[in-house]
């Protein structure tokens, strides 16, 4: 049953049931609207509250559907409906009311929220806007400057700042459901949402200035734009044109390459673990974590554990060590306090289930063992040789590599079945995605257990196989390699790091250098030197500026020269590059933005085909899951194998 009418004296109960998240399916709005003319006919009814069963009221619109033939009712025709009912309809919230569902509630005539509710207008994440009066409805009910944030951003708020603004009238104290029935008795005649004036913002400087700012931080995202857009048309226009200026961008953004790449991306990043009979295993249990390094990685790592309601154990190589690791965890623990994140109790509760050790021993009842040292095979090795005899039979260890072979490091151990890779990305209490790399040996419950804590850590977890630098950094080291190609043809790092961040990319491929530090690359191709196939072509200017200590932002010269964060073109960098050209006797042709893009995505799309030819990655999906949220490849743009035509 998707929505069903019940009595309660002279109040009809409208009850919306479609789980998981109540979805605006064509069903239910079918049933809806048969609910408005029911409930409208019938003379004994004096009210109506619409509310939701489950864990949430409507989360928002079946996403399934926007890529199929449109079929009425539509939504904005069941709103309408709603909220010209010549009856009270009071929506009762609770969990999410996201999207559709925020638009069905600013429908009705009052609303009532349960204290943990979040109300907001996501759409702009699938490249749209709000399609069913959300721009319109939304700065009727609270001020302008609100609406824009909500609507351009995509933020939900909670049920306290929905209350001060005005988008809910009231928050449940007790049971939701009598509250609303209290609050539709108390509610004599319908008060509709456009009736009522647009509210403006409190300064109009201030909102213009906020637009503009919006709108340039959509770097070629066409949502956010219209976004902005539709709520500046909002407080101008007439309510009728409105909705119908908001209906037909939602339509044209729906049909949007960006919005197809994104709704991809929606269902990709639920689906990664789905039917991989690498992941077929029951998980082991997960209650005390091992770290083993509390350095930046292992520090975040130890972290995200502990926030998710895990116990942890770190372990360093001296004192000293150890308590630094453990004051950078403090430090992360800290900044989650005083952020809201975690409240004092939850804080003190965390601190009390976090140990340190210099002694493999204190891991000796853990579940899971994750390694975050320094990227060496023969370091790693030694502490998988000391995990063996320290850590249980049935305890999984994990390897935090970033390039090494995790089946070589898993024959340290005397039962290599029990060794995944967990390949964290920095800062490691933040990046939500995971890399789950998979060695010859690994058991599929082991496996299992390393998705397992994935889904606890809240992470997105793609499952990999063993090559050098898994699915991300493999992509990333193939179209470094092609930037290196280009600025020894013509072009200078500035030239592509702007082509870049014109693509819609965050930061260009030689400031993220800069930032991370060249050294670290440097000793990956010092370590490949003696495997490298001596007709390649290879570049040496990064080298060369390694040599002269130019190793990025931490020693205030790499790439480019730095004024405290301020990134400056450097003549002597130039010079190099321009040197290094002539040595080899090619001729520098300058690039175009265009032509540079070509290059970076022909050379990312090779490679992914490369990694799906050989089953390190399942699908492509998996590839575009990784780039978008490892490494910043334009999330609207889809992922280089979605723009290659891969699905």
């Amino acid at each position: 049953m998707t929505v069903d009418i019940a009595r309660q004296g002279d109040l009809a109960i409208v009850t919306i049931d479609n789980p998981p998240v109540n979805a605006t399916s064509q069903a239910v709005r079918q049933v809806l609207s048969d609910a408005v003319r029911q409930t409208s006919s019938d003379p004994d009814v004096r009210a109506v509250v619409l509310r939701c069963a489950g864990r949430t009221f409507v989360a928002g619109g079946d996403v399934t559907e926007f890529d199929k033939p449109p079929v009425p009712p539509h939504l904005p025709d069941v709103i309408a409906a709603i909220e010209d009912a010549d009856k009270p309809w009071i929506a009762a919230l609770h969990g999410s009311v996201l999207g559709g569902g925020l638009e069905l509630a600013m429908g009705c005539h009052a609303r009532i929220g349960a204290p943990a509710t979040k109300l907001g207008l996501p759409e702009v994440s699938l490249g749209l806007i709000p399609g069913a009066g959300g721009t319109v409805r939304l700065p009727r009910l609270v001020e302008a400057d609100l609406a824009l944030d909500m609507v351009a951003t995509g933020k939900p708020i909670s049920a306290e700042r929905a209350l001060k603004a005005g988008l809910i009238d009231r928050i449940a104290e007790g049971d939701l459901l009598d509250a609303a029935k209290e609050l539709a008795r108390r509610t004599t005649a319908p008060r509709r949402t456009l009736s009522r004036p647009a509210r403006p913002p409190k300064d109009p400087n201030a909102f213009a200035a906020e637009a503009a700012t919006l709108r340039a931080r959509a770097r070629g995202q066409n949502s956010p734009v219209a976004a902005v857009a539709a709520i500046e048309r909002a407080l101008e226009l007439p309510a009728d044109a409105a909705l119908a200026a908001e209906r037909q961008d939602f339509l044209e953004l729906k049909a949007d390459p960006q919005s197809k790449a994104l709704r991809r991306m929606f269902f990709a990043e639920r689906q990664t673990l789905k039917d991989d009979p690498r992941a077929a295993g029951t998980a082991r249990p997960l209650a005390h974590i091992g770290v083993v390094g509390g350095g930046t990685m292992g520090a975040g790592i130890a972290a995200a554990a502990l926030l998710s309601g895990l116990s942890v154990t770190m372990v360093e190589r001296d004192a000293d060590a150890l308590a630094a690791g453990q004051g950078r965890v403090g430090d992360i623990l800290d900044g989650s306090l005083k952020r809201g994140k975690i409240s004092p109790k939850r804080h003190a509760e965390i601190q009390a289930v976090f140990a340190g050790s210099v002694d493999y021993a204190a891991l000796s009842d853990a579940d899971l063992v994750i390694e975050a040292v320094f990227e060496d095979i023969q370091v790693k090795t030694t502490v998988f040789k000391a995990l063996d005899s320290a850590t249980r039979p049935d305890a999984v260890l994990a390897t935090n590599t970033s390039y090494l072979d995790v089946g070589q490091i898993a024959s340290a151990v005397s039962d290599p079945s029990r060794v995944i890779g967990l390949h964290f990305f920095s800062p490691a209490h933040i990046m939500k995605l995971l890399e789950l790399v998979v060695p010859d040996r690994a058991s599929p419950d082991a496996v299992a257990t390393g998705a397992a804590l994935g889904k606890r850590l809240g992470k997105i977890t793609v499952l990999s196989g063993v090559c050098d630098g898994f699915i991300g950094n493999r992509i990333m080291s193939a179209y470094r390699r092609e930037a290196d190609y280009m600025i020894e043809d013509g072009a200078l790092p500035a030239d592509v790091d702007k082509a870049m961040r014109d693509f819609g990319f965050p930061i260009g491929v030689f400031e993220m250098q800069d930032l991370a530090g060249l050294d670290i690359a440097w000793a990956m191709r010092k370590r490949r030197a003696a495997t490298r196939d001596p007709n390649e072509r290879y570049i040496e200017i990064a080298d060369r500026l390694c040599e002269q200590g130019r190793l990025g932002r931490k020693t205030g010269k790499g790439w480019y020269r730095y004024s405290g964060k301020t990134a400056e073109v450097d003549p002597e960098v130039t010079a190099l590059i321009e040197a290094e050209s002539a040595r080899k006797g090619i001729v520098r042709k300058p690039l175009s933005d265009d032509a540079i893009m070509a290059r970076i995505l022909t050379v990312m799309q090779t490679e992914g085909r490369a990694i799906l030819s050989e089953g390190i990655a399942a699908k492509s999906s998996d590839i575009d899951v990784v780039m978008v949220n490892g490494y910043g490849f334009p999330r609207w743009r889809g992922g280089p194998m979605f723009m290659a035509g891969e699905m």
